[in-house]
C-alpha cells in the first residue's frame, strides 16, 4: 500500500513537471514579456492568438499585439500612443523553429512553444491563421459596391533610363521590377491609377501604361503627356478612357518639391458625375532641416490649390479624393492639417486604428504614410477603401534586387491603397454597412451568431469617432438590453434608459446631426459603419 502510494505521488510530480502551461495575457497597457521569467526552459501555451510582427531569416519576431508607429496610433501623450510605445518596448519575443516562410500579419493560435529567455521562443506547434500570400490571390480587399476603383500606389523609384541613380541598378533588375509591378497592376485592375516615385518624362509611365493594355485588351489605359524636364520623379495618373475621361489638363503643384503633387478632374462617362482626384508624394522623412515644416506646408498649398481649382468655370466640382505618399503618420502634423481643413481619414474611416501600409525595411512597427482622405461631399460616395498588402507584409528579401522571385508580392516598400467610388451628386449620404456577420441599423447594434456558436459567444465591443478621427468613447463591451426580435443576437442600444450604458457615452446623448464612424471588435477583427444622424 505504501509502495503504490509513492508511485501515486511520484506520477502526480512528474505529471506537475512535464504540464504545459497556459499563458494568459491581460491588459496590452501593462502585460510584458517578462511575465515569461518564471517559465524558461518550460513549455508553455498562449491562449490569445500570437501575431507575426517582422519575419527574418532566423526568427519571427511575435507579439499578442501587432506592433504600430506610436504616431500612427495617437497624438503624443494620449493612451493610444502610450500603449503602442509599451508594446513596442516590452511585448514582443523572438520565435525560432518555424521552417516555412510566414508574412507579418499572420495569427498563431494555440501556440505551443519552448521558453528560452524572456525574449526568445521555440515554435512546437500552432494554427496559423490569415494574411497568406493565398490571401491576397483570392483577390483585392471587399470595397463594397463600388462603381469606380482608385488606387494610389508608391512603385518604388520606377526608373527605366537612369539606372542606378534611384531604383534598379541595371536592366535585369528593372526587368524584374517591370515583371513584379505588372502583376500587382493586373491583379488590381483600377479604373484609375494614381502613381508616385516614377521616373520623370514619359518612358516609364507609357511602359506601364502599354503592359497593362496588352494583359487587359478590355481596358485602354491612358496617360498624360509629360514634357518637363527637371524632375527627377513624378507624380501621374493612368486611366482607363473607356471608363473615364479627364476635364482639362493636371494641375502641378510645386510647393517645396516639384512635380510630386498634382490633381486632376475626371468625368465618369457611364454617368456624367465628375470628381477630383489629387495624387501627392511629399516630401521624405529623411534629410536635413525642418522636413515635417515643409510637408505642413505641401499640405496646405493642395488644399490651396483644390479651392481654386474647384471654382474654375470648366471643373466647377466639389468631391474630392486626396491620395498618395504623404510621408507623415496619421497623427503628425501635415496629416493633422489636411483634417483641420475638414478632410476625413479614410484608414481610420473604415479600419478604426488597425490600419497600415507601410513597413521600414524588415522592422517591426507597422503605420501607414501611403493616405487616402476624402471632403465632406465625397463621403457618402465612397463604398469602402483598404491598403492591399502585397508589400509591407514581406520579408525585404522578396523584392526585385535580392531575389529572382518574379510574383507580384513585395515589388515596392509600400502597399498600394484602394478607393471603391460610387458617385452621385444627389445623394446626401446613407449609412455604410459591411457584409458578414455584424449588422447595425439605427442606433442599435447587434452580433449576429450562428446557434451552435451560442456557447462560445466572443466578445465584442464597439467605439465611436467622428468623421474628423476623435474617438468619443473608449472600447465598450456590447451588453444584451431590452426586447431581443430575433434569435441568436446580442444588441446594445445608445438610449438615455439603457442601464447599461456607460456615463462616459451618456454625457454624448443625443448625438448632434452629422455623420460618425462605429467600430466594432470582436476575434480580432473590426467591422466599420458609417452612421448619419439627420
Amino acid at each position: 500500500m505504501k509502495r503504490r502510494l509513492l508511485i501515486a505521488l511520484f506520477t502526480l510530480c512528474c505529471l506537475g513537471l512535464f504540464a504545459q502551461t497556459h499563458i494568459a495575457v491581460s491588459d496590452p497597457d501593462t502585460w510584458t514579456a517578462q511575465e515569461l521569467a518564471p517559465y524558461i526552459g518550460q513549455t508553455v501555451i498562449f491562449d490569445v492568438p500570437v501575431v507575426v510582427c517582422a519575419n527574418g531569416s532566423s526568427a519571427l519576431t511575435v507579439s499578442p499585439w501587432r506592433m504600430f508607429e506610436p504616431l500612427n496610433q495617437g497624438i503624443p501623450s494620449s493612451a493610444e500612443y502610450k500603449t503602442a510605445v509599451h508594446v513596442n518596448g516590452t511585448c514582443f519575443m523572438q520565435l525560432g523553429g518555424v521552417d516555412a516562410y510566414h508574412r507579418c500579419g499572420e495569427k498563431i493560435y494555440h501556440l505551443k512553444a519552448k521558453v528560452n529567455s524572456t525574449s526568445s521562443l521555440t515554435f512546437l506547434s500552432g494554427d496559423w491563421n490569415g494574411n497568406t500570400r493565398a490571401d491576397m490571390l483570392a483577390g483585392i480587399p471587399d470595397l463594397g459596391d463600388y462603381r469606380l476603383l482608385v488606387c494610389g500606389f508608391n512603385l518604388e523609384n520606377y526608373f527605366v533610363a537612369n539606372y542606378g541613380s534611384m531604383g534598379a541598378s541595371s536592366y535585369t533588375e528593372h526587368q524584374r521590377q517591370r515583371a513584379k509591378i505588372h502583376k500587382a497592376l493586373v491583379q488590381i485592375n483600377a479604373d484609375i491609377y494614381g502613381l508616385v516615385e516614377l521616373e520623370k518624362g514619359n518612358e516609364a509611365i507609357s511602359e506601364i501604361v502599354n503592359d497593362l493594355n496588352n494583359a487587359r485588351p478590355e481596358r485602354n489605359y491612358k496617360y498624360f503627356h509629360d514634357s518637363s524636364t527637371e524632375a527627377v520623379q513624378k507624380a501621374d495618373f493612368v486611366y482607363d478612357a473607356n471608363v473615364v475621361e479627364p476635364v482639362g489638363a493636371p494641375v502641378m503643384i510645386d510647393a517645396e518639391v516639384k512635380h510630386r503633387k498634382k490633381i486632376i478632374c475626371f468625368r465618369e462617362i457611364a454617368t456624367g458625375e465628375k470628381f477630383i482626384y489629387s495624387i501627392n508624394h511629399f516630401k521624405a522623412m529623411s534629410g536635413g532641416g525642418d522636413t515635417e515644416s515643409q510637408r505642413v506646408n505641401e499640405a496646405r498649398a493642395v488644399v490651396s490649390s483644390y479651392n481654386s481649382y474647384r471654382v474654375n468655370k470648366t471643373i466647377r466640382e466639389n468631391d474630392l479624393l486626396l491620395m498618395g505618399d504623404l510621408n507623415a503618420y496619421p497623427f503628425s502634423k501635415p496629416v493633422l492639417t489636411l483634417l483641420e481643413n475638414d478632410l476625413t481619414d479614410l484608414h481610420r474611416a473604415f479600419h478604426a486604428d488597425s490600419s497600415y501600409s507601410y513597413r521600414q525595411r524588415n522592422g517591426t512597427k507597422t503605420a501607414y504614410i501611403d493616405h487616402a482622405l476624402c471632403n465632406k461631399t465625397m463621403l457618402s460616395q465612397i463604398t469602402g477603401m483598404s491598403p492591399y498588402h502585397l508589400n509591407s507584409d514581406e520579408t525585404d528579401d522578396y523584392n526585385y534586387k535580392n531575389s529572382h522571385d518574379n510574383s507580384m508580392f513585395r515589388c515596392s516598400d509600400h502597399d498600394p491603397v484602394l478607393v471603391g467610388l460610387k458617385l452621385d451628386s444627389t445623394i446626401s449620404g446613407a449609412p455604410y454597412f459591411n457584409g458578414g456577420d455584424m449588422g447595425a441599423d439605427s442606433l442599435t447594434f447587434y452580433y449576429h451568431y450562428a446557434p451552435n456558436e451560442a456557447d462560445t459567444i466572443p466578445e465584442v465591443f464597439f467605439d465611436i469617432y467622428t468623421v474628423s478621427g476623435f474617438r468619443i468613447c473608449q472600447p465598450t463591451r456590447m451588453t444584451y438590453y431590452g426586447i431581443v426580435p430575433e434569435a441568436r443576437k446580442k444588441y446594445y442600444t445608445l438610449s438615455d434608459d439603457n442601464p447599461y450604458l456607460p456615463e462616459e457615452i451618456k454625457q454624448f446623448l443625443p448625438l448632434p446631426s452629422g455623420v460618425y464612424i462605429i467600430h466594432i471588435y470582436y476575434n480580432g477583427t473590426v467591422k466599420a459603419y458609417k452612421l448619419i444622424i439627420r
